[in-house]
């Protein structure tokens, strides 16, 4: 693969201005316009906003009926079903919404499809197990925007229906109660990329405030803070507002199931970042409905004795350790038939599939051949006449738009720009696999298929002061839609030997005008061959804190280096 390409991102004039008027170092006002920001005003708001500034709930269209339906349910004692996904948006969206209607008197069951044997979301057969259970009023959650034969049916049973959604709809929206979906244009809500729980959240702040108990809404931002750096959803707007709190709450944890869980990540008395909740607890709860059933969270979060929260918590880490060893599998066989065909080379789109890559795991594996080839990658799974797939892409390129120029092909399919499922027949694999790249060839150029680091600014190593560090982790909670910071410095020294760390990580120490740092290239041990044995290098690097001998300390990580002469 090539290097990838540096960029810096060319200032617009407004970083002087917005450093001076919110008295912050001039690289974090340059971050901040990188990010969009116009002025002080958009930069104080992207600092300084809390749960206290969100919208209104009921300026989404929908909000009002919603609310009403839901209160009369609970009124007239009427069974209401909590309909959801298997993923951790899903599953954490249930748990919210059965605790708050609980909490009001509501009589509440839940029903969230097995993955590989129902497939997502709501289908007309639902409907018997919805006249099973005697419910008159189904709400979902994290689903259900496309779901019109569902409506159809449930209608006809006299069966209400209240969709929260935040996927795009198909060519024809539900008739049902309310639909509540920041998506859709109709919405008339101004924070479009909420999650399944950030759209639950919103219901429950119309909601609570109705009977006001508003106070209880601060126990609910931990769920939302998971479930949304889960999705992998952008980190702005009322996202970010929602994580921040979130992630500051999950300093104490009053459930059970979850402070549970979070001791058998090691992160119990630790201070949770963003990166805790991608890598450790979130794995944990999508593995759940990867390798089994969503259920298990549920029961987690809402379990009360001690030895079966223990349990619930093992089966979740071995459930983990399972979709971890299943990735891993894949990944290689996967890998190897692309460097051994040198697909890369003939395809701006890898698409490959093989009977026994398991459903719940090929998602999470195109994610990383996306990163590895930086280009979009879909993989099938084969189950007999059928092919069942799940696609990651790069900036540059919309799977959705994609599949959608080839939806005749498609059994059932959905998702948005960056991510993609779809189910088509077996025998249409080439067919697509020619479709799509030649789509590709007219809309992905060379450059394109680089790997590309926007870099901030430059930052020297002198200017990493305690005032500039107290400015940069305000920036946080980073991620999607608000990705880390890249700065860059010129003229670093190496100090000493570099070592390699479990044969895949590179550390070494640098130094640049007198300052000196811990530095880690994460899974580029293969980078010590290009370091030179005198001279200086130019660095790439992001800022991390680490812990260390009990407290914290900052370390870079390495994103790109280079030999500099001179």
């Amino acid at each position: 693969m090539d290097d990838p390409i540096w960029l810096i991102v060319p200032p617009r004039g407004k970083s002087e201005i917005i450093a001076s008027e919110l008295g912050i170092p001039l690289p974090i006002a340059r971050i901040l316009e990188n990010r969009g920001l116009g002025g002080p005003e958009e930069a104080a708001k992207f600092l300084f906003d809390s749960v206290a500034d969100l919208p209104d709930p009921l300026g989404m269209k929908g909000m009002d009926r919603a609310v009403e339906r839901i209160r009369q349910a609970i009124w007239k004692k009427e069974k209401i079903l909590v309909f959801g996904d298997y993923d951790a948006d899903g599953a954490l969206s249930v748990v919210m919404l059965l605790r708050a209607l609980r909490s009001l008197g509501g009589e509440v069951d839940y029903y969230i499809p097995h993955r590989l044997r129902e497939g997502y979301g709501l289908k007309e057969k639902h409907i018997q197990m919805v006249k099973e259970r005697g419910s008159s009023l189904v709400i979902t959650v994290d689903c259900g925007i496309k779901a019109t034969s569902f409506a159809r049916k449930a209608r006809e049973e006299g069966v209400d229906v209240i969709v929260t959604d935040h996927h795009l709809p198909g060519q024809e929206l539900p008739d049902v109660v309310a639909i509540l979906n920041p998506v859709l244009v109709t919405s008339g809500y101004p924070s479009r990329n909420l999650t399944g729980v950030g759209v639950v959240f919103k219901l429950l702040q119309a909601l609570l405030g109705r009977e006001g108990k508003g106070a209880h809404l601060s126990h609910y931002t931990k769920l939302v803070a998971i479930g949304t750096i889960a999705d992998v959803a952008e980190l702005t707007g009322e996202n970010r507002i929602l994580v921040k709190d979130g992630l500051r709450s999950l300093g104490s944890i009053a459930n059970r199931g979850l402070r549970t869980l979070m001791e058998s990540c090691g992160l119990s008395g630790k201070r949770v970042n963003e990166a805790d909740v991608g890598f450790r607890i979130a794995p944990r709860i999508n593995a759940a409905g990867r390798m089994e059933t969503a259920d298990l969270v549920v029961r987690l979060f809402l379990a009360q004795q001690e030895d079966e929260i223990t349990a619930l918590v093992r089966r979740l880490e071995g459930l983990n350790a399972a979709r971890q060893a299943e990735e891993e599998r894949i990944l290689n066989e996967a890998r190897g038939r692309i460097e051994a065909s040198r697909l890369a080379d003939r395809y701006k789109v890898l698409i490959l599939g093989c009977e026994g890559w398991h459903r719940g795991v090929i998602g999470i594996v195109a994610s990383k051949l996306k990163d590895v080839f930086h280009r979009p990658v879909l993989l099938f799974d084969y189950d007999g006449h059928q092919a069942f797939g799940s696609g990651r892409s790069i900036p540059e390129f919309s799977l959705i738009d994609c599949l959608d120029e080839c939806g005749e092909l498609f059994d059932d399919y959905g998702g948005h720009r960056l991510a993609v499922g779809c189910v088509l027949s077996a025998e249409r694999m080439e067919v697509l696999r020619s479709r799509v790249n030649a789509l590709a060839q007219v809309r992905l150029g060379e450059d394109d298929l680089r790997k590309k680091l926007w870099i901030d600014t430059r930052l020297d190593f002198p200017e990493i002061t305690i005032p500039f560090l107290e400015s940069f982790f305000r920036l946080a909670p980073f991620g999607n839609g608000n990705p880390w910071p890249l700065f860059f410095a010129d003229r670093v020294e190496i100090q000493g030997s570099p070592q390699l760390l479990q044969e895949r990580h590179l550390k070494m120490t640098v130094r640049q005008n007198g300052k000196t740092f811990e530095a880690i290239g994460w899974d580029k041990a293969a980078w010590a061959n290009r370091l030179p044995t005198r001279g200086w290098i130019r660095l790439v690097y992001s800022l991390h804190m680490s812990p260390f001998m009990g407290e914290e300390k900052i370390t870079l990580s390495i994103e790109g280096l280079k030999a500099q002469d001179g």
